[in-house]
């Protein structure tokens, strides 16, 4: 994201006449931005098939979705860096040629270790994309309705984006292959960067350009190792034997001691940016009790809400027997209630305030995951899985549009971009280690089902896979709305802000 210090200096330098390419400038910015979107949920309609084909373990196999949130939500203050340093226009073209590469590499890849790199790759290119796309968009649009109407748009393709993603995953994995998921935006992103050459303008920020290396190397690391830490949890103790479930757990010294790494790292994390310089991310942004709990309600939500999307497509295509495509459509409601919704709670913020608006909408979360908890092998999907995906959604919808709001309260204009920036940050961590949490718990559930019903023979073994899956499905949803519950007392705690309070125009932090 962009210091808005520098956006200012930038826009008092433009000229008065608007860019005459300025619309054609925002098509392209917004098929790089729909590219992102969608690489964060196509896959998870192509992972039982990926899993299958490259023999990836159920521990392991959420490292297909956690690589890429991951180390897009770790570099993403650092790709807004890079790109207000180096150039947004250069810093764009390169995350598209680099993000191509990453998924040529991923849709051919012949084994999982492969896979995984790569989709770590897109997730690096994808962090310098997506806050030079922004950036550019500040600096192209200067009169501030076009800017909220071009801002607008990005914020539809982050409602609309993940349902999309979803059904083009299931296309494409029911009548091409899984790989071409990742393959697809080979051409796509070679396309966007040969017209973003003529039609996007370079523009770069004055001022203070050292990068803040040691906090990117501590946060990686540190976030890394904590995912790594609980995916060691669920792996499995005896990997060469089919029928064994056991799985290592949390005392187990692998497990310990990447956790206690992580947690040496990110406190090194903290106390480094307290005395840096030039600090990738300055703590005065995050412990403002507004601010700081719209950070902690978009990390938990995201927690809970990526785990939802891979249980439930397990559950579609293994238990219920839906096809790619069927299981693609079948979450259609949860993006379409979120989108619907999102005007109406548009309307009513300056209303009601947010807390108005949020408490609510995270009762409607839980209630929605507590309902997932009721599902089973003959669960019929209209009145069970539609209506705890619509409640959700509407619930969700009062939860995003206000934080992103109050994500600004009292932020200084030099601290603005960092501020959102840090928003989109927490939602990709938390998905990143809430994918990992509850897909141990899941797996230790599942364990745990095969010791109280212990199979006689292969045979039984496979005739009890999807009830124990079924338990493990009702352990993470019970957990994703603990999750939510969270959020739903942090919302309640620190979010004191008055619909006074919010500032005007906070359409770039919603996109």
């Amino acid at each position: 994201m962009t210091e808005p210090t520098d956006t200012v200096r930038s826009d008092q330098r433009e000229p008065v006449e608007p860019d005459p390419q300025r619309w054609w400038a925002l098509t392209v910015l917004a098929a790089a931005q729909l590219m992102i979107i969608l690489d964060a949920s196509i896959v998870n309609i192509a992972l039982p098939s990926a899993q299958a084909d490259l023999d990836i373990s159920n521990a392991d196999r959420q490292w297909m979705v956690t690589a890429y949130t991951l180390a897009f939500g770790a570099l993403l203050l650092l790709g807004g860096r890079i790109a207000d340093y180096t150039g947004r226009k250069r810093t764009f073209i390169i995350g598209l040629l680099g993000f191509a590469a990453a998924s040529a590499i991923g849709g051919l890849a012949p084994n999982q270790e492969l896979l995984f790199a790569a989709r770590g790759l897109q997730g690096a290119f994808a962090a310098l994309m997506a806050p030079a796309s922004l950036s550019i968009v500040t600096v192209t649009f200067t009169e501030p309705k076009e800017r909220a109407r071009a801002f607008g748009v990005f914020g539809a393709l982050a409602g609309g984006g993940a349902a999309i993603g979803l059904i083009v995953g299931g296309v494409l994995t029911e009548y091409a292959s899984w790989r071409w998921c990742l393959g697809v935006n080979v051409p796509v992103a070679l396309i966007v960067a040969a017209a973003a050459i003529p039609i996007v303008h370079e523009s770069k920020a004055p001022g203070d350009t050292r990068y803040d290396i040691p906090g990117v190397l501590l946060a990686t690391l540190g976030l890394f190792s904590l995912v790594y830490g609980f995916t060691e949890a669920a792996r499995a103790k005896n990997p060469d034997d089919p029928r064994s479930t056991a799985v290592q757990g949390w005392g187990h010294p692998t497990t310990v001691t990447f956790l206690v790494v992580a947690v040496v790292l990110l406190v090194a994390f903290v106390l480094w940016e307290r005395r840096a310089r030039n600090p990738m991310l300055p703590l005065r942004v995050v412990l403002d009790r507004n601010r700081g709990g719209s950070y902690l309600v978009f990390l938990l939500v995201g927690a809970g809400l990526f785990a939802m999307f891979l249980f439930l497509t397990y559950y579609f295509q293994v238990n219920l027997g839906y096809t790619p495509l069927k299981a693609g459509f079948a979450f259609l409601p949860f993006s379409l209630g979120i989108i619907l919704a999102a005007g109406v709670v548009s309307q009513l913020l300056p209303r009601l305030g947010p807390k108005a608006l949020m408490v609510p909408g995270l009762v409607m979360a839980v209630a929605g995951m507590l309902l997932l908890t009721q599902i089973d092998q003959d669960s019929s999907y209209w009145t069970l899985v539609f209506p705890a995906m619509v409640i959700m959604s509407v619930g969700l919808a009062g939860v995003f549009i206000p934080a992103a709001s109050t994500s600004l309260i009292g932020v200084g204009h030099h601290d603005a971009g960092v501020a959102s920036a840090v928003l989109n940050t927490a939602q990709q961590i938390g998905g990143s280690l809430g994918l990992a949490l509850l897909n141990t718990l899941f797996a230790g559930a599942v364990t745990s089902y095969f010791v109280d019903h212990p199979p006689t023979g292969p045979q039984q073994a496979q005739q009890l896979a999807p009830l124990a899956f079924i338990h493990g499905y009702h352990v993470a949803f019970f957990w994703g709305a603990a999750l939510f519950t969270l959020a739903l007392v942090s919302a309640w705690v620190f979010i004191t802000a008055h619909k006074e309070d919010l500032p005007a125009d906070t359409a770039a932090v919603a996109a």
